[in-house]
């Protein structure tokens, strides 16, 4: 671990990047989405063996679509029926950090049509989101993802962070998450942050340069 380090950088960084479930929300999304499709016990594994670093993202995100299958109607429903909840301190922690004038991005290997509202509801551009988009039939049925997105692949977090540093000419880039995906994101971002108030992955607490359970270390510091 490198404390210091990581709490000098989420002080002077110009962009902070989230992970989305379990980090920001206080589920997975999409083992939300499969649980209330009947589907909820396969991709939940799926989902900690691709969190956990065991498997690649790649391949666990293609399999629980395959199971999945979820259309437009689904994903309306299950807006409405179990809206997602954010984590504690969250919201304040956002805040702050625009406030203070840093550029917050939502990077997620989850799905754009559930994180839009997300975003919105935090002040987050939905420019600023970096995630994996459905595609649908006419009639609305599941038709595949975009294999193009950068987060539909294993390394893609680090991808996003390099393209937002060529392109902003950001100094200081900070991940903050709690999967062995976000943890790929750094290098090139200059710190990560590991995320266990929800989940508390081993591989990523021994990794993090600074992991913390409650979004109070960080707003303490700020």
């Amino acid at each position: 671990m490198n404390i210091e380090l990581a709490k000098e950088a989420i002080k002077k960084a110009d962009a902070v990047c989230f992970d989305v479930d379990s980090t920001v929300i206080t589920e997975e999304g999409i083992d939300v989405l499969a649980t209330s499709l009947g589907v909820g016990d396969a991709v939940s594994k799926l989902t900690a063996s691709a969190m956990g670093g065991t498997t690649l993202f790649q391949n666990a995100l293609k399999a629980r679509l395959d199971l999945i299958k979820p259309s437009i109607k689904n994903l309306e429903n299950i807006q409405k029926e179990h809206p997602l909840q954010f984590t504690p301190r969250l919201e304040e922690l956002i805040e702050i950090l625009h406030k203070k004038g840093k550029n917050i991005y939502l990077v997620s290997g989850g799905f754009r049509q559930m994180i839009n509202p997300i975003a919105l509801q935090l002040g987050i551009s939905v420019s600023n989101i970096y995630a994996n988009n459905l595609f649908f039939t006419e009639d609305g049925e599941y038709d595949g993802f975009d294999i193009n997105e950068p987060t539909s692949k294993d390394g893609g977090k680090s991808k996003v962070v390099q393209e937002l540093i060529d392109k902003y000419d950001y100094k200081c880039v900070i991940m903050i998450g709690d999967g062995a995906t976000d943890m790929q994101a750094r290098p090139p971002a200059k710190a990560f942050i590991g995320y266990g108030g929800i989940i508390e992955r081993e591989k990523v607490k021994n990794g993090a340069d600074w992991f913390i359970k409650d979004f109070n270390e960080i707003l303490s510091i700020l």
